[in-house]
C-alpha cells in the first residue's frame, strides 16, 4: 500500500495562493493516525511585508465601499461555507483531531459571527444632534482602522479566525490572518471562499509561520491592530510587544474554568454536562471545564462515582468514525505534556482516580490519551494552578458555597465559570460575584452568542476589548465626532474663550 504524498499548504496573498519567499516548511499531521498529511509554508518577514502591502493597497477602496455592499460579500460567503460545511469539517477533523460533529459545530458558531457582521450597516450607524449650539450640529460616527491582523490557535482553526475577520472586514478594514501552523488548511480554504464570494484582492490575506511571522506582524508600522487567542504567556507577550509598537490589541489568554456543583444540583444532568465540557475536543478548549468544585462530601462522593462510570464508557478514536466522542490530542509533543501533568499530579499527592496515560487506539499511531480524573486536589498543586489543555478533570472538594466561590475567585485566570443548582438565589449571587468574564447557570460552556462579546477577566484577557459582537465593532473602528457650522451665521468678532456652544 502506498501512502499519499503530503499536500503543500501555501500562503494566500492579494487574491491568490503564494509559495512565499522561503523553502522552509513544517509538517502537518493527522493526529488520529500520526501520519504527515501536509507541509505548510513557514512565512518570513518578507512574506509579511508582501501581505501588508497587499492589504494596504486594498484599504483605500474597501474602506470607502458602502457597508451594505461589504455585507453582501459576507452574505455570499456565508452561503458558500454552508454549501461546503461537510468538506470543511472533515478538513478540521483530519488536521485537529476533534470529532466530525464538533468540527461542524465549530463552523456553525463561526458562521454566527458572519451573520452578525452581515448586519454591519446597523452597527455602524452614528449619532446626530441638531443644534448643539446656535446653528451648529454634532455628528459622531465610526471609521475603520486600516490594516489589521489576527493570530489564532490550533484548537479552533475555523471558529476563532471567524471571530476576528468577518467583523474586521465588515467595518472596512483589510486583514492578515496568521493561523496555527499545526492545522493551517482551513484559513486558506476560507480565503478561497471569500474570493469566490467577491471579496476584492488584498482585503483578506493568510500568512503561515511561527514566531518570525508573528513578530513581524506585531512590529509592522502599517498594522493598526492585532487580535490574538492562545495561551496566557503568549497573550501577554503579544500584548506587550504590539502595544509597545503603538497598536491596539485584544489578546485572549488561558483559562482554568470551574464548575461549582451545589447540593441541590441534578447530578445526572451535571455529569452529562461535565463529560462534554471536560472531555469534548480532548479538553483542548479555552472554555473547557477543567475543575469541578462539589459543595459537601455527599455531593463529591456521588459525583465521583458517576464520573468514573461515565469515563468507562467514553468512546475514544478517530473523529471521522461514527459514534466516537473524543479524538486525539493535536500532537505527540502535546500528548507528552499532558501526560507529564498527570505524572506531576500524582507526585504532588492528588488521587488519580481515572488514568488516561495507558490508552492506545487500535491499529493507530495517533496522539491519543484517555480521559482522566483527579480527586482530592488542592489549590497549591501544579495541576490546579496551570492550564493543562487536555482531557483532565480535577476535583477540589469544598464545605460551603462561600468557600467554593472564594476558591474560584482566588485563581489567576478568570475566563469562564459555571454553577449547577436549582437555587435561584445562589445562582444569582454567583453570577454577580464570581470574577470571570463569562458565567453559566446550569450551562457548562457559557460561550456568548455572536451578538454578545467573548472574553475573560484577570490573566485571561490582555487589552480593553472582548472579541466579536459590539465589542468587536468598537475594537476594529475609531470613533470620530464632527461639529459643523455652515456659512450664513458668520462670527462678528474673534472669540478667544473656550467655546461653550450656548
Amino acid at each position: 500500500m502506498t501512502t499519499a504524498q503530503p499536500a503543500y499548504i501555501d500562503h494566500f496573498v492579494n487574491g491568490k495562493v503564494s509559495t512565499g519567499n522561503s523553502d522552509d516548511r513544517a509538517p502537518v499531521y493527522n493526529p488520529a493516525t500520526g501520519e504527515v498529511t501536509g507541509l505548510v509554508a513557514i512565512g518570513t518577514t518578507s512574506d509579511v511585508e508582501e501581505a501588508v502591502a497587499a492589504a494596504a493597497g486594498a484599504f483605500a477602496k474597501w474602506s470607502k465601499t458602502p457597508p451594505h455592499v461589504r455585507a453582501r460579500v459576507l452574505f455570499k460567503f456565508r452561503e458558500l461555507v454552508e454549501r461546503d460545511l461537510d468538506r470543511l469539517a472533515e478538513i478540521i477533523t483530519r488536521e485537529h483531531g476533534k470529532v466530525f460533529s464538533d468540527a461542524k459545530g465549530e463552523l456553525t458558531r463561526g458562521l454566527e459571527v458572519v451573520e452578525f457582521a452581515c448586519g454591519i450597516p446597523q452597527q455602524l450607524k452614528g449619532e446626530f444632534t441638531e443644534n448643539v449650539g446656535r446653528a451648529i450640529d454634532g455628528v459622531s460616527f465610526r471609521q475603520p482602522l486600516g490594516v489589521v491582523a489576527g493570530i489564532s490557535p490550533f484548537n479552533f482553526p475555523a471558529m476563532v479566525p471567524m471571530w476576528m475577520f468577518p467583523v474586521a472586514i465588515a467595518c472596512g478594514n483589510t486583514f492578515i490572518m496568521k493561523p496555527s501552523e499545526k492545522d493551517p488548511t482551513l484559513s486558506v480554504e476560507l480565503a478561497t471562499l471569500l474570493a469566490e464570494a467577491g471579496l476584492p484582492d488584498g482585503v483578506f490575506n493568510v500568512v503561515h509561520g511561527a514566531k518570525t511571522a508573528v513578530d513581524a506582524l506585531l512590529d509592522h508600522p502599517e498594522i493598526e491592530a492585532v487580535s490574538f487567542v492562545g495561551s496566557t504567556p503568549v497573550a501577554e507577550y503579544v500584548h506587550r510587544r504590539a502595544t509597545g509598537a503603538g497598536k491596539r490589541v485584544q489578546a485572549l489568554g488561558g483559562a482554568k474554568n470551574h464548575m461549582v456543583v451545589m447540593p441541590d444540583a441534578n447530578l445526572d444532568q451535571t455529569v452529562n454536562a461535565l463529560m462534554g465540557a471536560a472531555y469534548g475536543s480532548a479538553g483542548e478548549r479555552c472554555m473547557a471545564i477543567s475543575v469541578v468544585v462539589p459543595v459537601g462530601e455527599r455531593v463529591a462522593n456521588a459525583l465521583r462515582e458517576k464520573l468514573i462510570a461515565a469515563l468507562a464508557k467514553l468512546r475514544i478514536g478517530d473523529g471521522l468514525v461514527d459514534g466516537i466522542e473524543m479524538g486525539p490530542l493535536i500532537s505527540a509533543d502535546h500528548r507528552a505534556k499532558v501526560a507529564g501533568y498527570l505524572d506531576t499530579g500524582v507526585q504532588e499527592g492528588a488521587e488519580l482516580v481515572v488514568d488516561g496515560r495507558g490508552f492506545t487506539a487500535d491499529d493507530s499511531d495517533g496522539f491519543f490519551i484517555g480521559g482522566s480524573l483527579f480527586d482530592h486536589a488542592t489549590p497549591d498543586m501544579t495541576i490546579y494552578r496551570e492550564e493543562i489543555f487536555g482531557p483532565v478533570l480535577i476535583m477540589i472538594r469544598t464545605e460551603s458555597f462561600s468557600e467554593a466561590l472564594e476558591l474560584v475567585n482566588a485563581h489567576e485566570f478568570g475566563n469562564g465559570s459555571a454553577i449547577f443548582t436549582r437555587d435561584g438565589n445562589a445562582a444569582r449571587h454567583y453570577v454577580s460575584n464570581v470574577k470571570a468574564g463569562m458565567v453559566g447557570v446550569n450551562i457548562p460552556i457559557p460561550v456568548p452568542m455572536a451578538f454578545h462579546s467573548f472574553g475573560g477577566w484577570k490573566r485571561s484577557l490582555f487589552g480593553d476589548h472582548h472579541i466579536h459582537g459590539p465589542e468587536g465593532v468598537r475594537f476594529y473602528t475609531r470613533y470620530k465626532t464632527a461639529t459643523t457650522r455652515w456659512p450664513g451665521d458668520v462670527l462678528s468678532t474673534a472669540d478667544f474663550a473656550m467655546p461653550t456652544l450656548t
